[in-house]
């Protein structure tokens, strides 16, 4: 196994479901905001497990508050009109956050140096750090390594 190989992380998605929407999250997408526990710690609670409680508040609050996610680990989708990542259309704007990723909107296909490609939708936090372990993808390390920028 090649370095490369070594240092990718499973692309992992879990789901999470009270019937009216299902909540998504990759964690592997995930830049440790904090704002969803911090702000609807009924539903968000990283010391519980599993940690999305999707009886914690109603569909709408849920919603709002996935919506406030600024990596966008976290989406929803509204169960009876499930729609299709490819679906998805978005201007492309492009924001640094302080002291954090580059974060990217709209679809996107990101291309490796091996040439293998993966389609983006929504928002893409790309690491400004150089210390992520999934670069190009922010993993949070800025916030251990102290990152200014």
């Amino acid at each position: 196994m090649n370095t490369a190989e070594h240092n990718q992380t499973p692309d992992i998605t879990k789901t999470y479901t009270n019937g009216e929407i299902t909540v998504v999250w990759k964690p592997n997408v995930c830049i440790h905001s904090k704002l969803c526990w911090t702000q609807l710690a009924t539903v968000f609670n990283p010391r519980e497990r599993p940690w999305v409680n999707m009886t914690g508040a109603d569909t709408q609050h849920i919603a709002e508050q996935v919506d406030r996610c600024p990596s966008k680990a976290l989406s929803y989708f509204r169960n009876e009109e499930h729609i299709q990542p490819e679906a998805i259309q978005a201007e492309s704007i492009v924001e640094p956050m302080p002291n954090g990723p580059l974060l990217v909107y709209g679809n996107l296909t990101v291309k490796s140096p091996d040439g293998q490609e993966t389609k983006k939708n929504k928002v893409t936090a790309f690491c400004r750090c150089g210390a992520s372990s999934n670069k190009p993808y922010c993993d949070g390390s800025h916030i251990k390594a102290g990152f200014v920028g």
